[in-house]
């Protein structure tokens, strides 16, 4: 095994754009970690960076740098799986933007070509590492099996060209009830509830179910088009429901079911859990890793299977459009 890496950790960042520079902030605020490169065509990317942080237009000079010790991609997702295999052929670690692809193909070829190199490939599914998404999923363990899940997520926006609706807020509903159950769906729909043009863009609103054994199902609906931003995920067991609300002053909070698993919420009971903000979780883990010289890909197998169940999302809402 090789030795742990010690010492100041030089990150490389592709992408300067609002998530670009959640990560400039949220590697700033941690100790044992510098921003060490930036790839970036903003004209101001000089001012967020630290004076010693090399900034280059081109992001190949950051994937291919010798000088780091990991890279973190916030790039269009149509670019992950390139900028994602070159940084790893030039032997980093890589942290990547959600969705992994948009092409379960092109997934499948990176985790492959991931395991050949022994490489790390961390996916930011942010709300997983949210101490309440946490939290939630030690209450399953000790309520037996999930009974059903609900979700809903959205706001106004964004009205993006290069990622849908179902690929932008989808990908955290898949991947939070993969993530949960520890399953692969066995049955899916997808149909598409509203579709307008709105003065900002193209807007949608999708209902989805995953089925999974034992006759679990999700149900997750998700738009562009709600006033008002929302993030629930809520679990049911036979005797209480567990909400994980990433909007509420309370994250996590705990109902009993008094008529049973089908019945009304009762009272909720907030539930405690850290503070720390997910981002700063995510980062911290890939230092870790990157410390530890790990080759953990469980990650990026997650990253794929939810690829590949929004590819099979997307042809359903095709199948059922026409």
């Amino acid at each position: 095994m090789a030795s742990p890496v010690s010492g100041e950790l030089r990150l490389g960042l592709i992408g300067a754009g609002p998530w670009g520079r959640n990560y400039i902030s949220t590697i700033a605020a941690l100790e044992g970690v510098t921003l060490a490169r930036l790839a970036s065509t903003n004209a101001d990317s000089a001012q967020l960076v630290p004076p010693e942080c090399r900034i280059s237009a081109r992001w190949e000079d950051v994937a291919r740098a010798r000088d780091l010790d990991g890279v973190i991609i916030a790039a269009p997702p149509a670019l992950h799986g390139v900028m994602t295999r070159t940084a790893l052929k030039g032997g980093h670690g890589v942290l990547v933007e959600k969705p992994l692809t948009l092409d379960p193909e092109e997934a499948r070829e990176l985790l492959c070509f991931a395991e050949s190199r022994g490489g790390l490939v961390l996916v930011d599914h942010i709300h997983l590492f949210s101490p309440a998404w946490n939290a939630l999923k030690t209450a399953t363990r000790t309520q037996g099996c999930p009974r059903s899940i609900h979700t809903v997520a959205g706001r106004w926006g964004p009205f993006r060209a290069d990622a849908p609706v179902l690929w932008d807020w989808g990908v955290h509903d898949i991947a939070m009830c993969l993530d949960l159950t520890g399953e692969t769906p066995t049955s899916l729909r997808a149909r598409r509830t509203e579709s307008r043009d709105t003065p900002d863009g193209a807007g949608e609103t999708l209902e989805l179910a995953l089925g999974f054994s034992g006759g679990l199902t999700a149900d997750i609906q998700i738009s562009n088009l709600m006033a008002d931003k929302q993030r629930l995920f809520s679990v049911r067991f036979d005797r209480q429901s567990w909400v994980y609300d990433d909007t509420a002053p309370d994250k996590l909070t705990r109902h009993d079911l008094p008529g049973g698993p089908d019945g009304p919420l009762g009272p909720g009971q907030a539930v405690p859990v850290d503070s720390t903000l997910p981002l700063t979780r995510v980062v911290a883990a890939f230092a870790a890793a990157l410390r530890a010289r790990s080759h953990d890909l469980a990650s990026l197998r997650l990253g794929v299977e939810t690829v590949v169940i929004l590819d099979q999302l997307a042809q359903a809402l095709d199948a059922n459009h026409l």
